[in-house]
């Protein structure tokens, strides 16, 4: 299958399923907790998913899927595989926020090869082939040229981590003071792609996982932008990580002993 038809199909894919989240009853969320400080899993979780394995393997059949409401994971190192979060910002899916997105990223041979993010409240999807550019609805993105100083810097908070959370807070405080301000959105998939757009010109999280960032990553860097492991060195598709991601002008703003 030639790329544009694959991402066209991955995309119309992640369309349809964003339809579910749209016009999702939550009375019949039957919301239940993972292991981690409001870590929540609901049943439109696991239908968007199940949606998203069945339509995605049927485009590229040899692939295997990974998905976050797993609990076993296979291998990406090999051939084709999907890593998918069927809603990143699970939290503002219950809560109504209006702030979650579906992320799907094609792997190859364990390289990031594309890159899918939707948010179905704005009707905005983000997409980005390997060494083809980053697009909102098709549109060309690029990071900001804005250093530090003249940006927004967005932070997660690693919530099922509480271990982490004052350092994220301190490290969020410090950024404060040398940016024009702080954002704090739920969801890790958008950050990045906010990132990529321009529209912040940094953004950290403490500790994700694959899934919330194998898409989003390739998006920011198609884009202009760098990503990396929080305190250097590249990111991983087989175990969760630190995210740093920046623009070009930001690079070297990281903060000092703050790792």
């Amino acid at each position: 299958m030639q790329e544009e038809q694959l991402l066209e199909e991955i995309v119309n894919t992640v369309r349809t399923c964003g339809a579910i989240i749209v016009n999702a009853d939550r009375t019949k969320s039957d919301i239940d907790a993972k292991s981690g400080h409001a870590n929540f899993v609901t049943a439109y979780d696991k239908k968007v998913q199940s949606e998203l394995q069945r339509k995605l393997l049927e485009i590229l059949p040899e692939a295997v899927f990974v998905g976050e409401e797993e609990d076993v994971h296979a291998s990406v190192e090999g051939g084709y595989a999907f890593i998918v979060d069927p809603i990143d910002g699970t939290t503002n899916f219950i809560k109504d926020y209006h702030a979650s997105a579906i992320s799907v990223g094609l792997v190859k041979d364990g390289m990031r090869y594309m890159g899918v993010v939707y948010n179905p409240y704005l009707d905005e999807v983000f997409t980005a082939v390997r060494g083809q550019g980053a697009f909102l609805n098709g549109k060309p993105i690029h990071v900001s040229e804005q250093p530090l100083e003249n940006g927004v810097v967005i932070f997660g908070t690693a919530p099922y981590y509480e271990g982490l959370a004052k350092k994220s807070f301190d490290m969020a405080y410090q950024y404060f003071c040398r940016a024009l301000d702080v954002r704090r959105s739920g969801s890790a998939a958008l950050d990045l792609c906010n990132v990529a757009a321009g529209r912040a010109e940094l953004f950290f999280e403490l500790r994700l996982c694959p899934w919330d960032y194998a898409a989003g990553s390739l998006i920011v860097e198609e884009a202009g932008g760098v990503v990396t492991r929080i305190g250097g060195g590249e990111i991983t598709l087989n175990e969760g990580c630190g995210v740093l991601a920046t623009n070009a002008a930001c690079r070297g703003a990281e903060l000092p002993g703050g790792w």
